[in-house]
């Protein structure tokens, strides 16, 4: 998993409240078990029209928010199902880090494994960003995860809370796996001594 330090990126203005897993990636497009390849599906309803040509009034389909890197989001993000293909989606499109007053709990977590950053922020925050983010690529917004803060564009800072073990996870790049292969040696050691102790297990 890639690790998450400092993003300072576009930001993409989407304030409708509660974008559920089935927005964020339909369900026609489940059928893979590849984190790859979805982001070209990502928000597909709202970025195609029905012949699938891009539908010019959707924000990622904007010039101004073609490469955004983050998404300031209305509340609820991410509610509906539990789908893990949601957060592929965004980070194979190149979303680092969701910004929302709140998120679906299932949601939420599945982010941290996928090097995504959720970051919650209270209303009149995500409101100043949101307009920051309206402009663009002429307001850039900074995500520090190792300062736990969101500077927006006229350098005014919101900081945010995080788990810790999530935070270090997050700067070390780590998810579940990674937390596993990280205690090798110990692993290694530990079925050793079994092995010798306790040869018939």
């Amino acid at each position: 998993m890639d690790k998450f330090t400092t993003l300072t990126g576009i930001a993409a203005p989407m304030p409708l409240v509660n974008i559920d897993t089935d927005m964020i990636i339909p369900k026609q497009f489940l059928k893979t078990i590849h984190r790859s390849g979805l982001g070209k599906n990502l928000f597909d309803e709202m970025r195609y029209n029905a012949d699938g040509t891009e539908n010019p009034d959707f924000v990622l389909n904007k010039p101004a928010w073609r490469g955004a890197e983050i998404i300031v989001a209305g509340d609820n993000f991410g509610c509906g199902s539990s789908r893990e293909h949601a957060p592929w989606a965004l980070k194979d499109f190149g979303i680092r880090s969701v910004i929302s007053t709140s998120f679906a709990d299932i949601f939420y977590n599945n982010c941290f494994q996928n090097g995504i950053l959720p970051v919650v922020l209270p209303q009149d925050a995500v409101d100043a960003l949101m307009r920051d983010a309206g402009h663009g690529a002429n307001a850039r917004i900074t995500v520090d995860l190792e300062r736990q803060v969101v500077t927006g564009a006229d350098g005014t800072e919101y900081p945010f809370q995080i788990d810790p073990h999530r935070r270090h996870n997050m700067l070390e790049g780590l998810d579940d796996i990674g937390l596993t292969l990280a205690k090798s040696a110990e692993i290694g050691g530990y079925e050793q001594r079994i092995a010798q102790s306790q040869p018939w297990v």
